[in-house]
């Protein structure tokens, strides 16, 4: 998945014949090449699927008919997934310090304990940070939520396959 680039996430499923939300950031819709192919990770493997279909709704989503995506059923097992493209099908400049992708991934303690789901990526100048939705477990005053500093020092090891993210979380952060 090196020439892949996160675009977007889907969002939910829209009726009975497989039809997709998909929630894009740091693009807009109108920026993908719809004669490319779109990626979907599978058991870790990128599947491509070609856009039939493609209606902007309002600045960030799309409805989007996906090739071999043709029921509820099928667009179930798809919500929530990234939705890829190659670099070089986008008319906008790909952003290597984009971490943006990592929102939906599961963020685990240095221990392997779950932390929580990465709700959201904050590009704050000087002190990159993600948000984190945190298990009950986990969250010691009850919360629920923690902003913990996205530093390469804290960072243990990021399994994209697995959509996780082990991080040496500082003490008093959760």
């Amino acid at each position: 998945m090196q020439d892949l680039q996160q675009i977007a996430q889907v969002l939910k499923s829209n009726g009975a014949d497989g039809e997709l939300i998909l929630g894009f950031r740091h693009i807009a819709p109108e920026d993908i090449d719809v004669k490319e192919p779109v990626f979907i990770c599978f058991d870790g493997l990128p599947v491509p699927f070609f856009i039939e279909s493609f209606i902007r709704k309002g600045q960030s989503k799309a409805l989007v008919r996906l090739t071999g995506i043709n029921s509820a059923d099928d667009a179930l097992e798809v919500v929530g997934q990234g939705v890829y493209a190659e670099a070089g099908s986008l008319d906008v400049p790909v952003d290597d310090d984009d971490f943006s992708m990592l929102a939906g991934w599961t963020l685990l303690d240095a221990d392997g304990t779950e932390v929580g789901e990465i709700a959201d990526y904050l590009d704050i100048p000087g002190n990159p940070c993600i948000e984190v939705t945190l298990k009950k477990e986990s969250s010691r005053d009850g919360n629920g939520e923690a902003i913990i500093p996205l530093h390469e020092d804290l960072i243990l090891s990021v399994d994209a396959q697995k959509r996780e993210l082990v991080m040496s979380v500082p003490a008093g952060l959760l």
